[in-house]
């Protein structure tokens, strides 16, 4: 892409799927805070219809979440190409090198560990 170009995605909101209500409240926040939108999402079936629909231009994913398998998530995401396109951002407790590894293998973008992810949320809202 040429310096001047957007993509189709570069406009779109931030989708993103975390299971902790109070880690939810500061994405929220920390989005309106640097100006970008932000759909939070609470099933697979919610996030799979939104990507399809909206073209975020991140999807982001907790892999910590228990309500749902984050793996198959992934999988289903990339495979679908109304919503393959955006890139995925994952992030973990440090310590699950399991789910890290089966992130990547599923497709995943980018996978941080969750102190990492927090440190730097403005950054990666706002890119």
């Amino acid at each position: 892409m040429n310096r001047g170009e957007t993509s189709s995605h570069s406009r779109g909101p931030v989708l993103a799927l975390t299971a902790d209500l109070l880690f939810a409240s500061r994405v929220k926040s920390t989005a309106a805070a640097v100006g970008t939108d932000l759909v939070l999402v609470r099933t697979a079936d919610e996030m799979l219809r939104q990507a399809a629909q909206l073209s975020p231009r991140l999807i982001v994913i907790d892999l910590d979440i228990r309500t749902l398998n984050p793996i198959d998530l992934i999988t289903r995401l990339k495979a679908d190409p109304a919503s393959s396109k955006p890139p995925v951002l994952a992030y973990v407790s440090h310590v699950r090198e399991d789910l890290i590894g089966a992130a990547r293998d599923a497709g995943v973008d980018q996978v941080m560990a969750r102190g990492a992810f927090s440190k730097n949320l403005a950054s990666i809202l706002s890119a």
